[in-house]
């Protein structure tokens, strides 16, 4: 590879401001013109498009790169904002906080965090370690799947502003009370012992000097692990949605979905907790189940309990939790989704 390949390969770092300004003005541009060209590409195909099948094609071939554009942008940027937010650092804003305060903070610091179950083990015993109560844990636990910058920014750019802030604080709401609701039943008897026993140590961060370049390089990190590993599940999620537009009766869905139907909630969550996707896979499904009559409250009951009630995930905390701690960690949250579903279906 020659100098000026290299130096082309680099600059992204070595002129991170001319960069993002360039990365800004294209990524508006292709996100302005995926409307026409959905349509322009359903048109060059030999399908009607008002029949089942030009309705989901158009629905695939919008969506999906909407949703990875989306989910590209915000894991760029919120890759350069976590630079601040490294696990050590968060273990150490945590550490030493009272309850309730610290509930509120853990919550809060979730929704800028990446971490999702697969992080749930080295998280909880980093958390432990360093002195952080249980029910703080927990709130953070909750918060960083659920209420995250993806499931966010999807909200905003598919249903507005209003869902994306009411989601933002009911689901901030359901972190906290759940966080300290666990930690008010003194459950630390029912972490696995070789957890309880672990020697605490004490929580700190390198407090070093990071650049705007280095921060553009964490950008670039962020993108290849996080949207290379759910892409398969974006695209899972709106091959689904685009199926569910194209074919599924809108009277079936609103019946089975919609706000007249007070077990519709429940089961939304039964059915949400023994799956395992993210929120970039799950939020096409819930905007095709929302355009077939089915009610916001319960399709959104239906996505937390995916994303932060997920099988597999009690699968992985079972390392760390005995078995009552998870199933109370799971009745409580289970609650709190519930009461969500319930409020956005009364008042939207």
């Amino acid at each position: 590879m020659n100098t000026s390949t290299k130096s082309l390969q680099h600059w992204p770092t070595r002129q991170p401001i001319v960069f993002l300004a360039l990365a800004v003005a294209i990524w508006w541009g292709l996100y302005q013109a995926l409307a026409p060209v959905s349509e322009a590409v359903v048109a060059a195909l030999p399908v009607d498009r008002t029949s089942h099948l030009g309705g989901a094609l158009q629905f695939f071939f919008y969506d999906t790169p909407k949703v990875l554009m989306l989910l590209t942008g915000v894991v760029f940027v919120m890759g350069m904002v976590n630079s601040y937010f490294t696990p050590e650092r968060t273990r150490a804003l945590l550490a030493g906080r009272t309850e309730g305060v610290a509930n509120v903070m853990a919550a809060s610091l979730g929704i800028v965090t990446p971490f999702c179950s697969c992080s749930a083990v080295p998280l909880f015993i980093g958390f432990v370690q360093a002195g952080v109560p249980l029910g703080v844990t927990f709130s953070f636990l909750i918060s960083a799947p659920m209420v995250n910058e993806v499931a966010l920014t999807l909200l905003f750019g598919m249903f507005g502003w209003k869902v994306a802030i009411l989601y933002l604080g009911l689901g901030l709401a359901v972190a906290i009370v759940s966080g300290w609701v666990i930690g008010r039943l003194k459950m630390e008897a029912y972490l696995e012992d070789w957890v309880r026993d672990m020697p605490k140590t004490a929580a700190s961060f390198d407090a070093g000097k990071t650049t705007l370049a280095d921060r553009v390089q964490a950008g670039f990190v962020s993108v290849r692990e996080i949207v290379g590993k759910v892409w398969p599940y974006i695209l899972a999620g709106i091959a689904i949605g685009a199926g569910i537009h194209g074919y599924v009766p809108q009277d079936f869905m609103a019946s089975f979905m919609g706000k007249d139907a007070w077990w519709s909630v429940p089961l939304a969550v039964i059915i949400g907790v023994p799956m395992y996707t993210n929120a970039a896979g799950v939020i096409p499904i819930v905007q095709a189940l929302l355009a077939k009559g089915a009610a916001l409250g319960t399709v959104l009951a239906f996505m937390m309990s995916v994303i932060a009630l997920s099988l597999p995930e009690m699968v992985i905390l079972r390392k760390v939790l005995k078995v009552r701690l998870i199933a109370t960690f799971v009745g409580v949250v289970a609650t709190g989704i519930l009461l969500v579903g319930y409020v956005f279906n009364t008042v939207l």
